[in-house]
């Protein structure tokens, strides 16, 4: 191999943390976390069969896409391992709405993040335009972030602008 040779490697800027860690199936508890087809979802209900001499038990998870609010179920042998995603919830201050429905984020360490949309939710964005807009409160918005995707969930009101 001579000097003169470049190498190009295609990169996404990924530190390579993985969006999802395994856990076994039958430590997964009602309000945890898992990954039902390539989604991140919120448990509402676990139950495990038993099931017959050779057999493995078997957990029936029911769980609410945590960003589209979609019901999905999946079967799993409880001694499997599932993957659960990595969620993480961030507060950050509003600045702006802008007219194409992104919103102007104040980040902890004094930046802005301008690449989130308004929540799908109409009244979480009824309650966030109507408190910024009209009433000129400031907002603290709640983003979770799963998998590579983010969403506004939630939003506190921290007093009227001065």
């Amino acid at each position: 191999m001579s000097d003169s040779e470049e190498h190009h490697f295609e990169s996404k800027a990924d530190a390579g943390a993985s969006k999802t860690y395994p856990q076994q199936a039958g430590t997964i508890r009602k309000n945890g976390y898992i990954v039902i087809k390539n989604r991140p979802c919120k448990v509402v209900e676990v139950s495990t069969s038993k099931t017959g001499k050779h057999g493995h038990a078997k957990c029936h998870f029911v769980g609410i896409d945590i960003f589209n609010g979609k019901k999905l179920e999946d079967i799993v042998p409880s001694s499997h391992n599932c993957d659960v995603p990595h969620v993480d919830r961030t507060d950050y201050q509003l600045i702006d709405i802008s007219e194409d429905g992104f919103v102007s984020l104040l980040t902890e360490s004094g930046n802005t993040k301008d690449d989130l949309r308004l929540p799908t939710d109409d009244t979480l964005t009824n309650q966030i335009k109507n408190a910024f807009g009209e009433e000129g409160k400031d907002m603290i918005l709640t983003v979770m972030s799963a998998m590579g995707e983010e969403q506004i969930c939630a939003v506190k009101e921290i007093g009227a602008k001065n």
